[in-house]
This record gives structure tokens, C-alpha cells and sequence, in this order.
């Protein structure tokens, strides 16, 4: 009998647990229609996620949690076409930024952290580039990603330039390290959409290894 009742109470804990998960995914949906329609009868054009600017400006070799969160400067956030130009056309451009210097352009609700609960189970794409071209790289996959261009675009968090002493990284994060065919089709789409020259290699890390090592591109585990 009390096995019964334990079964019965866990099969409840579980549709409550799938109940609050529609319900959180419903009320996600409703916000972002009302959105959009809002964002058209202004005479605007929505685009299909708002995103964040962040910028961080830190001290070379210093990287401890606490430190590094107070140095991440929440900027300007976009939903709009008219909005992200309005952004992106006041920005400086990489070539003029100071090093090391980190640009973060994300999804509303999603931290450029490797703890936050988006990104924990993910990890990032990374291409190195030299300094006088990653400018032109960076404006194409900040266009591809407001644009929804790349290809399992729900998985996508968002992506950082690095501005460094003698290269520049882009990198673009993802929420499933473990969805191996999410994380190639991934790879596949940026290549494509940055055009990427033959000589460039792409590397992947897992956030969860970024923390062990306390390092973002170091001992990256996939090159393709």
C-alpha cells in the first residue's frame, strides 16, 4: 500500500513539475507576442528575440568569479530592427577597443556567464582571428544572430568578441554540449555564414571544463 502511495505522489510531483514547465513556456510565448504585435502597430520591425549588449573591460590575468561579474557592463538592449542600427551604428569597433576587452551579445534573461543556468550545460565555438579582420567577422555573425541565420537557433545563447593582445576570438555559445548534432550543425552554420576561409579552425569547449581550468580558451577538447 505504501508503495501505491508513494508511486501516486510521485506521478503528481511530475505533472506538477511538467504543468509549471508549460506554463512558464506559455507564459514566455505570450510575452513575446504581445511584444511583437506592440513592436508592428509602432510601425517596427521585431525581430524574433531581444538581445543584450554587455561589455567588460578587465584586469589582464585576473579572472575570479567575483571579479569578473562586477566588471560586466549591462549597455543597451534591442528587440527591433530600428533599435539594434540605432546600436550598432554608435558602437566603436573592435579595431579601437582596448585589450583585453570582451563584447557579449545575448539573448534576453541569459547572463555571459558559465554559471548561468542557460549556459551550465553548454559550451562555445571558438575562432581566432588576426586583429586586422576580426572586425568584419564579428559584424557578420552579430547580423546572422539578430537575423536568426544560424541553424538550431533555439540552442543558440549568444556569442562574445575578444579583443587580446595579438588576436582577437569569436566565440558562440550554445546551451547543449551534449546534443552532439546540435553542436556540428553549429559548427556548420557559421562557417557558412562567415564564409570562413579554409585555413581557419574552429575549436569547442564545454563551460563545465572552463570552470575546472578557470580558463575560456584553453585545452579546447574539439577542433573541426
Amino acid at each position: 500500500m505504501e508503495i501505491a502511495e508513494k508511486k501516486e505522489v510521485d506521478e503528481i510531483k511530475g505533472l506538477n513539475s511538467q504543468s509549471e514547465a508549460i506554463f512558464d513556456s506559455n507564459e514566455k510565448y505570450i510575452e513575446e507576442r504581445d511584444r511583437h504585435a506592440h513592436e508592428l502597430k509602432a510601425g517596427l520591425h521585431p525581430l524574433k528575440n531581444k538581445f543584450v549588449l554587455w561589455y567588460t573591460r578587465r584586469t589582464p590575468g585576473v579572472r575570479t568569479q567575483t571579479s569578473y561579474e562586477d566588471n560586466i557592463k549591462r549597455i543597451v538592449e534591442f528587440s527591433t530592427v530600428e533599435g539594434f542600427w540605432v546600436c550598432y551604428c554608435h558602437l566603436a569597433r573592435p579595431s579601437s577597443l582596448p585589450s583585453p576587452t570582451d563584447l557579449h551579445l545575448f539573448k534576453e534573461g541569459i547572463r555571459p556567464l558559465w554559471e548561468d543556468s542557460a549556459n551550465c550545460n553548454g559550451g562555445k565555438w571558438i575562432i581566432r582571428f588576426k586583429k586586422a579582420v576580426s572586425g568584419r567577422f564579428w559584424e557578420d555573425l552579430v547580423l546572422a544572430l539578430v537575423g536568426d541565420q544560424l541553424d538550431y537557433g533555439e540552442n543558440i545563447c549568444g556569442a562574445v568578441l575578444s579583443i587580446r593582445f595579438n588576436e582577437d576570438i569569436l566565440s558562440v555559445w550554445n546551451r547543449n554540449a551534449s546534443d552532439h548534432q546540435a553542436v556540428m550543425a553549429l559548427r556548420d552554420a557559421i562557417k557558412r555564414q562567415l564564409k570562413l576561409p579554409l585555413g581557419y579552425v574552429m575549436e569547442y569547449k564545454a563551460h563545465d571544463a572552463s570552470l575546472r581550468d578557470n580558463s575560456s580558451y584553453r585545452n579546447t577538447w574539439l577542433r573541426g
